[in-house]
């Protein structure tokens, strides 16, 4: 059995943290008795929610007999797991699907299939006005993927993008995609009840309910026992979760009671919801990674306002301020949205003067792109013109650019536990793997250790994006 799938982590690096992120399955088994009949093709884009969804939507195609291959033109099946969090996302699905159209024409019995967020949204498109698909299936919709294949082999067009209010995919063991064999996602809780104006994803992925959390504690529990050390607990909001009696805390603290071994982290929180009793936990316990996702989005009260995200600028700093008083070592990321609809350059302006003051230790940042479907679209004129948007966008990120060399600069001559992920993108001859606030690192090997063991780095070096040091 051979992996290819490279997925990021939350990554600190200033980029697209949505929309950019593309791979292609990934997963050879050849174990498989029937992998010599069907093969499918995966193509996921979009957030770590996506990739974890290709997990689920690989584990049901198994059980149906197929193996899998990285390339598309040896396949029965190709299958894109989409994203409409942004344009630029959608295009690139677009792109690639006339791509598999060309394909299809010198493979007439190839299946193409578009799933996930673009599938709810753009159903109708899809199936009948490009055709260029044979099956369309939402987020709540891959149990059902046997039938759809079924159908669709038959010739029939198929669709299924009903959302569920009880979904979760509890049962159902996710093939890992990860090659590092290090580290892996784990899907807590689906959907959202937050209705920001500027998002699509309580329209594609539906209401927000929580998974069991036993069967969390037990995948959690399996994936250390199969040389996993490190988790990351998924959700739109996980500081929402609640199943019976037990809360997002707890949660936390029955997942790093498994071992001293497993890291925790999570992903995503949202400012209004996230507790004392979450970062008092995250406080108790070594294994739970020092660092907080706590989206922004703007820096000026009228525009939080508009898009609905149920705080204020003033309120926003005080939370900030609450961590780094609970947890001082604890490093903060952000997202940040610039020109959306009616955003004047005084607001703007509140906005830098925010991640001025916050210090954000790495931020992912945006320019606002209308999402058709959404209350902001329906509400509200997108009256910024591009080139001021991109203006604006490089303005936050130059000041976050300096915001993360300082915050690097300050870890020089530090020594940190690092958990080893596998080797550099730049050299074999380097390791790399990530502190407990989530800063990259990278060092030279040593015989006698791989990926999974801990380690103790020395940072002697830094650039904005990277701790480089040596293994003391």
């Amino acid at each position: 059995m051979k992996t290819k799938l490279t997925q990021k982590i939350f990554e600190p690096l200033i980029e697209k943290k949505l929309d950019e992120s593309k791979q292609g399955l990934a997963y050879e088994d050849n174990t498989n008795p029937n992998s010599s009949i069907k093969k499918a093709y995966i193509e996921t884009y979009g957030c770590q929610m996506n990739f974890s969804d290709t997990e689920i939507i690989a584990s049901v195609l198994k059980d149906l007999g197929y193996s899998f291959t990285t390339n598309v033109l040896e396949s029965d099946l190709a299958l894109i797991n989409t994203c409409s969090i942004r344009e630029n996302a959608e295009e690139k699905v677009w792109h690639k699907l006339k791509e598999l159209k060309g394909i299809k024409k010198k493979n007439p019995g190839l299946l193409v299939g578009v799933l996930g967020c673009m599938a709810e949204r753009l159903k109708s498109k899809l199936l009948e006005q490009e055709q260029l698909v044979d099956l369309v299936v939402g987020p709540d919709a891959y149990r059902d993927l046997p039938r759809l294949i079924e159908s669709a082999e038959s010739g029939m067009k198929s669709i299924n993008v009903l959302l569920s209010r009880e979904e979760t995919y509890a049962d159902i063991s996710p093939i890992r995609l990860n090659t590092n064999g290090v580290s892996a996602f784990i899907s807590i809780m689906r959907g959202c009840n937050n209705m920001c104006t500027f998002c699509i994803v309580p329209f594609t992925r539906g209401r927000e309910r929580s998974r069991d959390y036993h069967s969390i504690v037990k995948e959690a529990q399996e994936l250390y026992h199969n040389g996993y050390r490190e988790v990351t607990l998924l959700g739109q909001n996980v500081d929402s979760y609640h199943y019976e009696d037990c809360n997002f805390a707890q949660l936390l603290e029955k997942v790093a009671l498994i071992s001293p071994d497993l890291r925790v982290r999570f992903s995503t929180s949202h400012p209004k919801d996230i507790t004392d009793e979450v970062l008092y936990t995250i406080k108790k316990y070594e294994n739970i990674c020092k660092y907080i996702h706590l989206p922004a989005q703007s820096g000026n009260s009228a525009i939080l306002e508009k898009m609905n995200r149920g705080y204020t600028r003033e309120w926003y700093m005080q939370k900030i301020e609450r961590i780094r008083q609970i947890l001082p070592d604890c490093a903060i990321s952000t997202d940040i949205i610039v020109g959306f609809c009616g955003e004047t350059e005084e607001q703007f302006q509140d906005t830098v003067s925010l991640m001025q003051w916050a210090k954000f230790d790495y931020a992912y940042m945006f320019f606002y792109s209308e999402r058709p479907g959404t209350p902001a679209a329906k509400k509200f004129k997108d009256d910024i013109p591009e080139e001021e948007k991109k203006r604006r966008l490089q303005k936050i990120i130059a000041i976050q650019n300096q915001n993360s060399y300082n915050s690097n600069l300050r870890d020089l001559n530090q020594t940190f536990k690092i958990l080893i992920e596998g080797n550099s993108k730049k050299s074999d001859l380097d390791f790399c793997g990530r502190n407990d606030q989530n800063k990259m690192v990278i060092f030279r090997k040593k015989p006698g250790l791989k990926p999974g063991d801990y380690v103790n780095v020395k940072v002697h070096q830094v650039t904005s994006a990277t701790l480089i040091g040596e293994i003391i």
